[in-house]
C-alpha cells in the first residue's frame, strides 16, 4: 500500500475508528490497540488495485475482530465479547455499511472521544496527551518528542490517564445539549495549549513547532465541522435533539470559530517569525510578503463566521485582533485604536494579567511607552508577575523606548533568568549588549 494512500486513509478515519470502538468496547485503551492493529492489516493487504471501495467499513470490520481476538486473550469482558462478536459477524467480509455507520453516530462518536479525553477530571497534560494520541492519531514517541519530554515519561502519563478513565468510569458516552455547551469549553482549551506549545515553545529549542501548530488547526476544524453536522442530522423530525442550537451552543460554537480564526491568523505568521538563522523577528520587523495569504484568508473568514452567530467570546475578539494585524499593510499603518478597543472589550470577557499586560503594550503604541510603563506597573502591584518573564520583556522593551538604558538592562537580566525557548533568550540577550555597547 502506497505511503501516501496510509496517510489520507489514516488521516481520515482513525479518528472515526477509534470513536466507534471505544463506544463500542467501552474501553479506549483496546480501541486503540485493535485500531492500530487494523491499520496494519490495512498496509499489508491493500494495494493499488485491492482497496476496498468501502475503507472505513473494512477497517471498522477488521479492528472488530482484532479487539475480539484481544478480548478472547484476555478472558474477560464476555458481554462485550458476545456483542462485538455479533456486530463483526453482521459486518460480513463484503465492507458493506455497518449498523453504526451513520452519518449520526459518527457524530456522536467523535464528539463522545474528544470530550473524554478532555474531561475536567483529567490534568491538562493528560487531556493533551490522550487528545493528540486517540483523536488526532500521533504516536507516543511523537507526542513526547513535540513536548521534549522523554518517550517513557510521555508512556507513563497516558498509561497514568486511562487507569484515572477506568476507575473514574470517565464516560465516552453522547452528552446531552447541555454537557456539550460545558465540556467543548475544555475541549478548546486543550486545543489552544497545543497551539500554543507549538506556536512558541515554553522549552529550548526550535521557536515554532509547525507540527503542533497544524494538529490543533485541524483538531479545531474538526469539532467545528462536528458541530456543524450535529445541528444539520439531529434537526430532524423525531430527534430527540432540539430543532436549533440554544443561545448557550450558539455561542460555544461560535468560540469554536472564534479559536479556528484565531490559530489561522496566527499561524500565518509562521515562515515569518524567525529569520534564515533562526532568529526570532519581531512583528514590527517581519516581512508580511511571508504571511501566508491563504490561511489569512481562511483565518478572516472564520471571524466573520463566528461574528455573524451574534455571540462574542474571548477566542473571538483575540481572534479579532490579530485580524486588525492580519489587514495592516505595514505596522506603522496598524489601526491601535482599534485594537486598544478591541483589548478593552476582551478584558470586560477575561480580565486576565496577561490581556492586562498585552493590552499596556498596546497602548504604547498609541499613547506612547511612559503611560504603558505607568500601567505594566499598577498591574505589578496587584498580580505577581515574578516568574513571568514577558512581563519583564516588557517593561525593557518600555524602558528602552524611554531612553532608561540601564534600568531597561536589569529588566533584561531578570527576563532570561526565567530562562525559555532558544530563540528568545537570544533576542533578549542581543537587545540587552545593544545597550550595554
Amino acid at each position: 500500500m502506497p505511503r501516501s494512500m496510509v496517510a489520507q486513509v489514516f488521516a481520515e478515519e482513525w479518528p472515526k475508528l477509534v470513536a466507534i470502538l471505544t463506544r463500542e468496547l467501552g474501553d479506549l485503551d483496546l480501541a486503540e490497540d485493535a485500531s492500530q492493529e487494523a491499520f496494519a492489516e490495512a498496509a499489508r493487504c491493500w494495494g493499488p488495485n485491492s482497496t476496498p471501495d468501502r475503507p472505513g467499513a473494512w477497517l471498522v470490520t477488521t479492528a472488530r475482530r482484532k479487539a475480539i481476538d484481544q478480548l478472547r486473550r484476555r478472558k474477560r469482558y464476555d458481554q462485550r465479547l458476545a456483542e462485538l462478536d455479533r456486530l463483526a459477524h453482521n459486518s460480513g467480509k463484503t465492507c458493506a455499511p455497518t449498523p453504526d455507520s451513520g452519518a449520526d453516530y459518527l457524530v456522536d462518536d467523535r464528539l463522545s472521544l474528544i470530550l473524554g479525553c478532555c474531561h475536567r477530571s483529567l490534568s491538562t497534560e493528560a487531556q493533551v496527551a490522550l487528545t493528540l494520541r486517540a483523536v488526532g492519531g500521533l504516536s507516543t514517541a511523537q507526542i513526547a518528542a513535540a513536548f521534549l519530554i522523554p518517550e517513557a515519561t510521555m508512556a507513563k502519563r497516558i498509561v497514568r490517564a486511562k487507569k484515572k478513565i477506568r476507575a473514574a468510569n470517565i464516560p465516552f458516552s453522547i452528552p446531552t445539549p447541555d454537557q456539550l455547551v460545558d465540556r467543548i469549553e475544555a475541549v478548546l482549551s486543550v486545543i489552544y495549549v497545543i497551539f500554543t506549545a507549538g506556536h512558541t515553545s515554553s522549552e529550548q529549542g526550535a521557536l515554532v513547532r509547525g507540527d503542533l501548530c497544524d494538529e490543533a488547526r485541524w483538531l479545531a476544524a474538526l469539532v467545528d465541522r462536528l458541530l456543524t453536522d450535529r445541528e444539520h442530522h439531529h434537526s430532524r423530525p423525531g430527534s430527540r435533539w432540539p430543532a436549533r442550537y440554544t443561545g448557550d451552543q450558539i455561542a460555544i460554537h461560535a468560540e469554536v470559530k472564534g479559536l479556528s480564526a484565531l490559530m489561522l491568523l496566527t499561524d500565518a505568521r509562521r515562515t515569518a517569525r524567525v529569520d534564515a538563522a533562526g532568529a526570532l523577528v519581531l512583528l514590527e520587523d517581519q516581512d508580511r510578503t511571508k504571511w501566508d495569504s491563504r490561511l489569512l484568508s481562511e483565518g478572516l473568514d472564520q471571524l466573520s463566521d463566528a461574528l455573524s452567530l451574534g455571540h462574542v467570546g474571548a477566542y473571538q475578539m483575540q481572534a479579532a485582533i490579530a485580524g486588525v494585524h492580519a489587514t495592516a499593510r505595514s505596522w506603522e499603518e496598524t489601526q491601535w485604536p482599534q485594537i486598544v478597543s478591541l483589548y478593552d472589550q476582551l478584558a470586560i470577557i477575561d480580565p486576565s494579567p496577561v490581556v492586562l499586560l498585552n493590552r499596556a503594550v498596546a497602548v504604547s503604541m498609541l499613547d506612547g511607552p511612559e503611560a504603558a510603563l505607568e500601567s505594566i506597573d499598577q498591574l505589578a502591584r496587584h498580580h505577581d508577575f515574578r516568574s513571568y518573564r514577558y512581563f519583564h520583556a516588557a517593561r525593557a522593551y518600555m524602558l528602552r523606548r524611554m531612553g532608561r538604558c540601564h534600568d531597561a538592562i536589569n529588566a533584561y537580566k531578570q527576563a532570561l533568568a526565567l530562562g525559555g525557548n532558544d530563540s528568545e533568550i537570544d533576542f533578549l540577550r542581543s537587545q540587552m549588549n545593544e545597550l550595554t555597547r
